[in-house]
């Protein structure tokens, strides 16, 4: 059979058993980056006889997916493509300490990393979902309280005792004198709140 002497055809490559080119020519390969294996893309490469791909590209095109949220790389023994979670971008939560952190690697999230944020600083995880400690969450509301009701009676205390001196010695203008009814008033009513109830406490209005 006589060779044709032109050809329209582009070359193609042949690889043999063992990954070699057995015929010169073109072959499309799939790419991956080299680090994170991940698919970086399809390109043509010419090889000579006796010469293999380069470094990250293979000759099985991958599956791409059609979700948005999962992301195709090779395996890391490199014989086969996988399409794996991709949550890159997005903010995962420490399921010791509930902080938040950037997911910036592929693939499945570590056991301590959840996606689900905590709704309280008081949330431990039970190992499907944050749970409120009630308990803890009540002690900090109670110190709160306890501290806001201190500055507050502290407040009052120094009006009162400014006020009384000016009327002691009668020295007080009819308004001082109204001033210091309001202050001892709302000074008893600071004194009978219950920091317990916290955070559902009434505080009363603080005096004109």
């Amino acid at each position: 059979m006589t060779t044709a002497k032109y050809s329209l055809d582009t070359p193609v490559a042949t690889l043999g058993a063992t990954g070699f080119a057995t015929t010169e020519g073109w072959v499309t390969t799939y790419n991956s980056d080299l680090i994170t294996r991940e698919y970086v893309g399809a390109r043509e490469d010419y090889l000579q006889v006796g010469v293999g791909l380069a470094a990250g590209a293979y000759a099985d095109a991958p599956t791409l997916p059609t979700d948005q949220n999962k992301a195709v790389r090779r395996t890391e023994e490199g014989s086969a493509w996988e399409i794996v979670p991709d949550y890159r971008g997005k903010t995962a939560y420490s399921t010791d300490t509930g902080q938040p952190q950037p997911v910036i690697d592929m693939g499945d999230l570590p056991p301590m990393l959840t996606l689900l944020a905590p709704q309280t600083p008081y949330d431990k995880w039970d190992g499907t979902q944050w749970v409120t400690d009630k308990e803890a969450q009540h002690a900090a509301e109670v110190a709160a309280a306890e501290a806001k009701l201190s500055q507050l009676l502290d407040e009052a205390d120094d009006v009162i005792m400014r006020l009384t001196r000016a009327v002691k010695y009668n020295m007080a203008t009819d308004e001082e004198k109204a001033q210091l009814e309001s202050w001892e008033r709302y000074s008893v009513l600071l004194q009978r709140i219950n920091t317990g109830d916290a955070p559902s406490i009434d505080w009363p209005d603080f005096p004109e």
